[in-house]
Formats: C-alpha cells, structure tokens, sequence
C-alpha cells in the first residue's frame, strides 16, 4: 500500500529508492503503482491519493502520427466478371458495320455509321492501351481522305464533268500512258465523285479502329481455334515483345545523350539499332527455351486422309471468301455474291476444326460466349443483312446519290433505321470498370 507520507517535502521518494534498488524493474513497479494515483497538491504534504474510480485505459493499437486511415480497396474483377464480353463480339459488331459501310456511297448513311461507332466506343471503351487507337484511326480515315481528293485534283477523275472549277497546267505525257493525265480540269462531279468514294474508306477504317478500340487483342488471340495455335502464340509474343523494344530504344538514346554521342541521324540510328537488336534476340532465345521446357509446340498423331481433308477444306473454304467478298463489292457478282461466300465460311470452318485436332492445349479462364455477346455481334451482321437486302430493293438508288448530274443526297428512312440498330451495344454491353485512380490525399502521404 502507497504511504502519502512518503512523497511529502524532505523525504526521498520511494520510487527512487525502488528503482535504484532493482533498475528497470523498479521503474517498471513504480510506473504499475502510482497509475492510479492523482497528485493533491505540490507543495507541502499534499501527497497522493487515488481517485474515486479507475480511469479507463485504451490498450488499442493506435497507428503512427501522420497516417491516415484508408477504406481497404475493392477486390480486383476476374476476366469471367460481368464487365467482360467475347472480345470476337466486337469484331462481328464492327465488321458488320464496315460491310454496311461498302454497300453505300449516300454520305448521310456514312456519317450516321460513323456516328453510330463512335458513340458506342465512347460508352463501352476502357483504360487500357490499344483502347486509344480509335482516334489514330479517324485521323488515318480524314488522310485517306484527303489523299483520294488530292489525287482526283491532281491526276483527274474518270467522270465527265461540266462544271469545271479550276484549270491546272497539264503535263504532257507519252502515247503508252494514254488515258491517266497530271493536271487539267478539275469538275465539281469529279471532287464529289472523289468525297463519296473517300468517304466510305473511311468509314470502314474508323469501324475497324472501333473493333481494335473494345477489344483486348491477347484475349482474341488466345481465342482463335487450334488450328490458329502458333500463329496466335507468334502474334501475342509480338505484341507483348512490341513496348519493350520502344523502351530499350528510349534508354539507349538517353544514355548516348548523357554521354554527349549523337542519337539522331543515320549514325545515331546504326549505333542504337544494334544493341536493340542483341537484347531481342537475347530475349527471343530466352523465351524460346522457356517455352520449349514448358511443352510449346507439341503435336497430336492425325491420320494422313484428316491432314489432306483439313489442306483441301481450307483452301478452298478461304478461296470461296475472296470469290464471294469479290461478288459482294461488285455490281455484277450480287447474285452469286453471298452463296459463294457462305460455302467458303463453312469449308473453311470445318477445315479449321479438323486443323484443331492436332493441338494439344488446355485454356486457362477461356472466354464465355455468352447473350450480351450473341446481342452485340447480332447487332452489327443484322445492320449488314438489311443493307444488303436495301442495295438490291426497289430503292436502292437512295444509297447511291447521283454524280451526273449532281443530286443533293437524301437520307433513306429504313436503311437509316437499319443503321441505327448498331446502336444497341452500348445499352446491352457490359459498362467498362472505373478507373482505379489514386487520390491525391494518399499521394501526398506517399511523397
């Protein structure tokens, strides 16, 4: 029991002579003793005493002065999640709306193809790298453009024109190039001729771009069938090997920087190219054989007659393609167009999947084909169908504006509506995840 005699004035306190007697132990003993005791007064005998009631002590873990607490973040999504879809079904969407794109000259069509991708690219796209390609695509669709007026400037256009805008010098050309000329007139029929046909190039590059823009390129790579296997697994090692040789590039030129060595020019591209070159190739090696231990590459046992059948299948299955893309583009193959081009898919397909028989390959977490996936390519070949099927109708000569005489375009009522139906990815495709940035109270706690 604690004496307040004890710490009165002219006395030694206690807890001194307890510490002095046993140390750290004592010190220990006096901090356990006097706890719970309050100080009376610090003059004269006021002693100590304790309290009425213990005080409540908080033996919770606090964190250190400065740190703040943080929500803990959210679990990462897996691929199967609900904001993934088949990345196949953004190609069939997109190539859908590029054969739509073929089947018209009309630019109010074009344009609300272009407006249709865009605006589904704008609400399904992500964060990730190859989904910034779209804008390099509408910039390359606006200088394909561009080069097809300056050629029907430049080189003329086949269209007979009589109102002539300007007059350029013509160049004299030989006998053996007759029917090409460099200058002459320039007739408003031939730039319209000119912007109708640019037009619908570029209308089918920014379609692709929209393809390339939503879906992940490994992922559709990874997808492909086993016939498909090595080429898919070159084409993923590229892509993958891609961004490091652009940074050995960047490292090499700063390092000839620092040095004061020149990194432009012809020297500067020689001196940089070859160590680039032997760390590819270091890195190939390694991948190689990394690769090889881990059973790349094997082969199944396939009975000759299956081998011959898969060559001859695929042959001829991609031999109908082109004979029916070939009809499809041309006036004069409409009728033999699309049974040419059915019979090629189907050849070729079978031919693809007796070609898979020999792959022996296990796929990790494989992507789903799924309803919204089986929505969204839906959309894009049932836009392609009623193009098809307007081009050969009794109104077909709305998709195609005259050029000779000039007509002002007009916008037909159900291809437009046709057109429009491309719109339904962005209501039934899944949203892309939120971006998980870092807020700028916990980079102030990092710096």
């Amino acid at each position: 029991m604690v004496r307040p005699s004890a710490c009165s004035r002219g006395s030694r306190p206690w807890w001194r002579s307890a510490g002095r007697r046993s140390g750290r132990r004592g010190a220990a003993d006096m901090r356990e003793r006097s706890a719970g005791y309050e100080v009376r007064s610090l003059r004269g005998g006021g002693g100590w005493s304790r309290p009425a009631a213990k005080p409540h002590i908080d033996t919770a873990p606090r964190p250190f002065r400065g740190a703040r607490a943080h929500p803990p973040s959210p679990a990462p999504l897996s691929r199967n999640a609900s904001t993934s879809l088949h990345p196949g079904a953004w190609w069939v969407w997109s190539l859908g709306l590029g054969t739509a794109a073929t089947r018209t000259t009309n630019p109010l069509l074009l344009g609300l193809l272009v407006v249709v991708a865009g605006y589904v690219v704008a609400a399904r796209r992500t964060d990730a790298p190859w989904a910034r390609s779209y804008t390099a695509f509408v910039k390359l669709g606006l200088a394909v453009l561009l080069i097809r007026l300056v050629f029907a400037v430049v080189l003329g256009s086949p269209i007979p024109g009589s109102h002539v805008l300007l007059t350029l010098p013509e160049l004299p050309l030989p006998h053996w190039a007759q029917g090409v000329r460099v200058g002459g007139r320039v007739t408003a029929e031939g730039l319209v001729f000119a912007l109708y046909d640019g037009l619908r190039l570029a209308t089918l590059l920014i379609c692709v771009g929209a393809a390339n823009a939503l879906a992940n390129p490994a992922r559709l790579l990874k997808s492909l069938p086993g016939a498909l296997y090595e080429i898919g697994v070159a084409v993923v090692v590229a892509l993958t090997f891609a961004p490091n040789l652009v940074a050995d590039v960047q490292r090499l030129r700063a390092a000839r920087r620092l040095r004061g060595r020149p990194d432009r020019g012809v020297r500067g591209l020689l001196q940089v190219g070859l160590p680039v070159l032997e760390g590819a190739l270091e890195r190939s090696v390694a991948l190689a054989a990394a690769m090889e231990s881990r059973g790349y590459g094997r082969a199944a046992e396939v009975p000759a007659g299956v081998r011959r059948t898969t060559g001859a299948l695929t042959l001829g299955g991609l031999l109908g393609v082109c004979a029916g893309t070939y009809g499809l583009l041309t006036a004069a193959g409409g009728t033999y167009g699309l049974p040419v081009l059915l019979a090629g898919l189907a050849a070729a397909l079978g031919g693809l999947w007796l070609g898979g028989r020999r792959s022996l390959r296990t796929r990790y977490r494989p992507d789903v084909w799924g309803v919204r996936a089986w929505l969204v390519a839906g959309s894009g070949v049932l836009v392609a169908a009623l193009m098809v099927l307007a081009s050969g109708s009794a109104g077909a000569a709305a998709l195609h504006p005259g050029v000779v005489p000039l007509e002002s375009p007009t916008l037909p009522l159900w291809p437009a509506a046709a057109v429009l139906l491309g719109l339904l990815p962005a209501f039934v495709a899944p949203s892309p995840a939120p971006a998980t940035r870092r807020s700028p109270t916990a980079v102030k706690e990092l710096s």
